[in-house]
C-alpha cells in the first residue's frame, strides 16, 4: 500500500516534536545569550510546523524575544496567542508578562484584562502578582473598594511578593493620610521578609505620627479667643514647650516635604502674641547663625541679611541663597581683581570695574538691602542727617 501524500504516521509527528523541542532549547540558549533576532526565528519555526506540544512554550519565548528586541507590538501579539493555548504554565506566564508590558505603556484597561487572565488561569503561583496588578488597576480608577479586596489577596502570597506589594500599599495609603493602615500593611510585609524600602515607610509612619502629636501642641499653644469660643483650648502650654513644638514640626515638615507648610508654621511660631513664645522660636530658627562679635562696633544691631537668612532657612532654600552669595562674591571679586592684574593705572578704567563691582549685587533680591545698608553706614559716617548718595544709587542708568 502506497501511503498517500501529506499523511504522517504516530513516530513521525514524535519525531516532528522531538525536532520542536529542540528549537525551542536552541532558542531559548540563543536568547539568554542576547541573541533575540535568531532566538525569534527559531520560535516562529515552531509556530509555523504546527507543534501542538509546544505551541504555548514558543509562543511565550517569542514574546520575550520580541519584547527584548524592542519589537513590543509584535511581543505583545505572541504574548495573546500563548495565552490563547490555555497550557497550565505558560498562558499564566505569558498573561503576566503582556500586563507587564501594557502597564510600561499606560494601556491600564489591557493590562487589566491580562491581569484577570492570570488569576483566571487558576494558577496559584501567579495569583499574588495578579492581585498585585489588578489592586494596581482599580486605584487607577478611583475604585477603593475593589482596590482593597485586591490587597488584601496580594498581601496574603509568599515572600517573593509580599513585600513588593505592601511597600506599594503603603506608599499610596501614606499618600493619602491612613497612617493606621499604611502602618499595617507595613508590618504585614516585614512579617513575609526584611525589606529596606518598607523600612524607610516605617520610618515615614513614625515622621507622621510625630506630625499629629506635635501639631496637636502647635494647636493648644496657639492665641486663642476665649470669649469668642469658650471651648477654645486655654493655650497654657509652657514657652519652652511650646516653641519645641513649633520647631519640631516645622522641621519634620521639612523631612516630609512639605516645605510651604513648614515655612507657615515657623512664621506662626515667629510672630506668636507671646512675646516669650515667639522669641524662643525666632533663636530656634537661627540656630547656627554666625554671631557677631560683641566687642565690633554694631555688634548691637540688626543686620541686613538677617531677614533673608531667616526666611531661607523657614523656607528650605538656604543652599540657595548661599548660591546667590557665592556667584555675586565671584562676579564682584573678577571685576574688582582683572584691573589688578592686568597693571591698569587709567582712573577711568579702574572707576568702571569699580562701578561693575559694586552694581553687580543688583540683579539680586537682597542686593537693594545691601545698598540701603551702605547708604545709611555712609550717612552716620558723615554725621549728615540727610542722605549722602542720590536716591537709586549705585543704579543710577
Amino acid at each position: 500500500m502506497t501511503a498517500t501524500t501529506g499523511s504522517s504516521s504516530p513516530s513521525d509527528a514524535a519525531g516532528d516534536e522531538s525536532a520542536f523541542a529542540d528549537l525551542c532549547d536552541q532558542a531559548r540558549d540563543l536568547a539568554h545569550n542576547g541573541h533575540f533576532a535568531r532566538a525569534a526565528q527559531l520560535y516562529e519555526k515552531v509556530l509555523e510546523g504546527g507543534s501542538r506540544e509546544h505551541r504555548a512554550a514558543a509562543a511565550l519565548g517569542l514574546a520575550v524575544a520580541r519584547h527584548s528586541a524592542g519589537q513590543v507590538p509584535e511581543a505583545r501579539a505572541a504574548a495573546r496567542a500563548a495565552v490563547e493555548t490555555g497550557h497550565p504554565e505558560y498562558a499564566p506566564r505569558a498573561a503576566y508578562h503582556l500586563a507587564l508590558s501594557c502597564e510600561e505603556e499606560g494601556l491600564l484597561a489591557d493590562a487589566e484584562r491580562a491581569w484577570t487572565a492570570v488569576l483566571d488561569s487558576g494558577h496559584d503561583g501567579y495569583a499574588p502578582a495578579a492581585h498585585h496588578g489588578l489592586a494596581r488597576a482599580a486605584e487607577e480608577r478611583g475604585d477603593a473598594d475593589v482596590a482593597r479586596g485586591h490587597w488584601e489577596r496580594a498581601l496574603e502570597g509568599d515572600s517573593d511578593s509580599v513585600p513588593d506589594a505592601a511597600q506599594d500599599y503603603a506608599e499610596r495609603l501614606l499618600a493619602r493620610g491612613e497612617t493606621e493602615r499604611a502602618e499595617a500593611a507595613v508590618r504585614r510585609g516585614l512579617e513575609a521578609g526584611e525589606h529596606p524600602g518598607l523600612r524607610m515607610l516605617l520610618g515615614a509612619v513614625h515622621v507622621e505620627r510625630a506630625i499629629e502629636q506635635f501639631g496637636i501642641v502647635v494647636d493648644a499653644a496657639a492665641p486663642r479667643d476665649r470669649a469668642a469660643d469658650p471651648s477654645a483650648p486655654s493655650g497654657d502650654v509652657p514657652a519652652p514647650a511650646a516653641a519645641t513644638a513649633y520647631e519640631l514640626l516645622a522641621r519634620l515638615l521639612a523631612v516630609r516635604g512639605d516645605q510651604e507648610s513648614a515655612a507657615q508654621v515657623w512664621d506662626e511660631g515667629t510672630r506668636h502674641t507671646d512675646a516669650d513664645v515667639a522669641g524662643e522660636v525666632r533663636s530656634r530658627l537661627r540656630r547656627g547663625f554666625l554671631e557677631p562679635d560683641p566687642e565690633a562696633e554694631g555688634a548691637d544691631e540688626a543686620q541686613w541679611w538677617e531677614p533673608y537668612l531667616e526666611a531661607a532657612e523657614a523656607e528650605g532654600s538656604t543652599p540657595m541663597l548661599a548660591g546667590e552669595l557665592f556667584a555675586a562674591l565671584g562676579a564682584v571679586h573678577a571685576r574688582a581683581a582683572l584691573p589688578l592684574v592686568e597693571g591698569e593705572a587709567r582712573v577711568a578704567e579702574l572707576r568702571g570695574a569699580l562701578e561693575e563691582a559694586v552694581r553687580t549685587p543688583s540683579e539680586f533680591m537682597w542686593g537693594r538691602a545691601l545698598h540701603d545698608d551702605f547708604r545709611e553706614r555712609l550717612r552716620k559716617a558723615s554725621g549728615s542727617a540727610e542722605d549722602v548718595l542720590p536716591e537709586g544709587w549705585p543704579d543710577l542708568g
